[in-house]
């Protein structure tokens, strides 16, 4: 019986040669061929990319000829390149889509493929539910193409780097960075950036180093998540070359991580709201923000203080990539540690993200510590977390039941607003609130909360953690 293909905020992703299998990426890339072709019968055209995963350049191959099968023209990336750079190509070369394999920052067991619609968007929930419905109208057909010998020669390729690369140097002050005599360590954690954030700064002049930047289909044995534990490297680095600021990018180069020159990892929530300030700032924009429902409430201060309209979408930046379309927003931004700005790409930025946060630090001439510690006497304090837990299947049918109604009052807090935007977000009087949100692929809930000061938001987790399983 053939797995069912479910495509989630993100597109899809599974274990290789478990469930991502050369059949299941015929079957997934099929669909996609499917819904273009009933899009625009003839001349169509679809990048296909990839990042560093193992078996990625064989996945490519297959696609380009499942393509040609559909009568459509395949433009393949033969380097690893980040999402972003695909995003901006396919607006620029005017393909009809983007077939990307990268499990992001999973673990390197996992394979994905992230489908982007022509405008550069992360395919919306109604564009992914026909893929799906294509893959299952080949299933039952048995039309699923094979290897064409003719194959080879419809192929083209196409370079993506160079036109984004000078994207960023129109939306970045380089030059701010390179007369502040900043020093950068990047690290691309073996990912798709690797000779991007680096080479551009070097390209105009700004001092730094690189770690991972080699070919590693394990990740150093991890996943390729720039988060606090796994910076250690980068840590390293900066130290001993005397760094103000090192930035780090995720496998597939659309999450940020950032660490300050004392060894401090910035949380992403405190990262989007310091460029959303610098942006309202330095460039002058206020047209809008736009942030998840999982994301902090310190945006939201500094957006009512600017008087600056609010927008909070549900849990996928998808959402964020269409007010960016429509002009209607500076920045928007994910806890997750995604973000874009006006006039980008409607997709999470990573490489972006790590530069902005370069012009941001040399530009003011301060530790990125120092502004969010004034930036927080201005709005005051907030204290994000998440945390996964994983349910039996019998705790998680009583959850689910309990999400149903609006509850009242958790753990003894009155419940002043209940927001049902993605899963169940209950706001309290004291500005503290908490986010609950069931996993669409395993048995996990995922609970968002964010309380005013350091001890309350270890109160706030345990009750949030209570209400679960009691």
């Amino acid at each position: 019986m053939l797995t069912q293909i479910k495509f989630g905020t993100s597109g899809w992703r599974a274990v290789t040669a478990e469930e991502f299998t050369f059949v299941n990426v015929r079957r997934a890339v099929t669909g996609i061929a499917r819904y273009v072709a009933g899009l625009k019968a003839q001349g169509a055209k679809v990048i296909i990319g990839r990042d560093p995963r193992f078996l990625g350049e064989t996945f490519c191959a297959m696609a380009a000829e499942i393509l040609l099968e559909h009568g459509i023209r395949p433009l393949v990336v033969t380097e690893p390149a980040p999402t972003p750079a695909f995003a901006y190509a396919v607006v620029q070369t005017k393909s009809d889509g983007v077939i990307n394999f990268t499990a992001s920052h999973n673990p390197p067991e996992y394979n994905g493929i992230k489908f982007s619609t022509p405008d550069g968007c992360p395919a919306l929930p109604e564009v992914t539910r026909r893929i799906e419905a294509e893959i299952g109208a080949a299933d039952r057909s048995g039309a699923a193409p094979g290897a064409s010998a003719k194959a080879e020669a419809g192929k083209e390729s196409l370079d993506v780097k160079p036109g984004y690369l000078n994207r960023l140097r129109e939306i970045v002050d380089l030059d701010v960075i390179r007369k502040a005599n900043l020093r950068v360590c990047f690290d691309p954690m073996w990912g798709a950036a690797r000779g991007y954030s680096d080479d551009l700064l070097r390209d105009v002049g700004v001092r730094g180093a690189t770690v991972h930047d080699y070919r590693d289909v394990l990740f150093g044995g991890h996943a390729p998540e720039p988060d606090d534990y796994l910076l250690e490297d980068l840590r390293a680095q900066m130290k001993s070359s005397g760094a103000h600021i090192g930035i780090a990018t995720d496998g597939d180069a659309d999450r940020f991580g950032i660490v300050d020159a004392d060894g401090t990892f910035l949380q992403p929530n405190y990262v989007i709201a310091l460029l959303f300030d610098y942006l309202v700032e330095s460039r002058g924009w206020k047209n809008g923000v736009a942030k998840s429902v999982a994301t902090t409430n310190l945006i939201n201060a500094i957006a009512n203080s600017r008087d600056i309209e609010l927008h909070e979408t549900p849990v996928g930046f998808k959402y964020i990539g269409e007010l960016i379309m429509q002009d209607k927003i500076a920045i928007g931004g994910e806890e997750s540690a995604g973000l874009s700005i006006r006039h980008h790409v409607p997709e999470k930025d990573g490489v972006l993200a790590g530069l902005l946060c370069c012009e941001m630090a040399a530009r003011r001439g301060k530790p990125l510590v120092d502004q969010l510690r004034e930036l927080c006497n201005q709005f005051g304090s907030y204290y994000p977390r998440r945390e996964n837990f994983r349910l039996t299947p019998e705790v998680k049918a009583k959850f689910t039941e309990k999400l149903k109604p609006d509850p009242r009052d958790l753990g003894g807090r009155r419940v002043n607003q209940i927001v049902r935007t993605d899963g169940l977000k209950l706001l309290f009087d004291d500005g503290s609130w908490v986010c609950y949100r069931l996993s669409g692929t395993e048995p996990v809930v995922r609970v968002y909360s964010e309380a005013r000061s350091a001890a309350d938001s270890e109160k706030l987790s345990e009750i949030a953690k209570q209400w679960i399983f009691e």
